[in-house]
């Protein structure tokens, strides 16, 4: 048995999980957190609970967020609003087709004093090299420059997606994977990529949560047109209904009734399942 707690180092960002030790944290509380650079400040998200089984690589906190913490975190977050601000005026001055997404700040290192990393999306390569001079000079610090695609632009920016939730890529998604229309023509989707986008403009990456579902049901259900006996009565399967696990299945005289899949008996040879339903390929 381990006990786990989650901080996040913006409101409403991405989920980290830490070992809290013996220390009993409440929601709300400031804590510091390791990084490879140092000691940050991170606030607790889910108090710590109890969870079954071993967990490894759990990163133990150091202890509550000190004033001087607090102090240095907040002249930080000021100093990343300023390099964004200076960022945007400098690459508008030289007219590169950039558009500057987040802006970390790193303050300690034992490789550099200062380091500025700024996130941009283009929708191609640029050639930055008189840009890195301008803001190096511009902010005094190491410039890192570093493109980045409209899924990970999605998961710096944060937003609500259709479903009315916070964006998975923001809150506890560590890798995305590649999403394809064929997850949407399997689930019944229109196939207009308007209509099943995320905030990202890219397919919803929750369309890959509920394939296995459907590749299950695919395997144990009836195929559509298949003839089927449903209580003693025959019928033609008309439709799939996956979330409810049922089926439509129209009778002789053309009632057509809606049916548990257990209810359902298939007396017709089984087509083969869609091709690669395992299988989810790039965009």
């Amino acid at each position: 048995m381990a006990r786990v707690m989650a901080v996040a180092f913006e409101r409403y960002g991405q989920l980290h999980y830490l070992d809290p030790g013996d220390r009993a944290y409440r929601v709300g509380d400031w804590v510091r957190y390791p990084t490879p650079d140092g000691v940050e400040v991170a606030q607790v998200v889910w108090a710590a609970d109890d969870v079954a089984g071993p967990v490894e690589g759990l990163p133990l906190c150091p202890g509550p967020a000190t004033e001087q913490d607090l102090r240095r975190d907040e002249t930080n977050r000021a100093q990343r609003a300023h390099a964004a601000e200076v960022a945007r005026d400098i690459i508008a001055r030289h007219g590169l087709p950039m558009k500057v997404v987040a802006v970390d700040y790193v303050d300690q290192s034992t490789q550099f004093d200062r380091l500025v990393a700024v996130y941009y999306t283009a929708p191609r390569r640029v050639d930055f090299r008189t840009l890195l001079g301008d803001l190096a000079r511009a902010l005094g610090s190491r410039i890192d420059l570093r493109q980045i695609g409209a899924r990970d632009a999605a998961r710096l920016i944060g937003g609500v997606g259709m479903c009315g939730r916070e964006l998975c890529c923001t809150t506890f998604l560590d890798d995305i994977d590649p999403v394809s229309m064929r997850l949407a023509r399997v689930q019944g989707l229109p196939p207009n990529p308007l209509q099943i986008a995320g905030a990202c403009g890219r397919l919803m990456c929750c369309l890959t949560y509920e394939h296995p579902l459907y590749v299950d049901f695919v395997l144990r259900a009836p195929a559509v047109g298949d003839r089927v006996d449903v209580d003693g009565r025959e019928g033609i399967v008309t439709a799939h209904h996956v979330p409810a696990g049922a089926v439509s299945v129209r009778h002789p005289g053309g009632e057509v009734v809606r049916c548990p899949l257990e209810s359902v008996c298939s007396t017709a040879r089984r087509r083969p399942a869609f091709a690669g339903a395992g299988e989810v390929a790039d965009e």
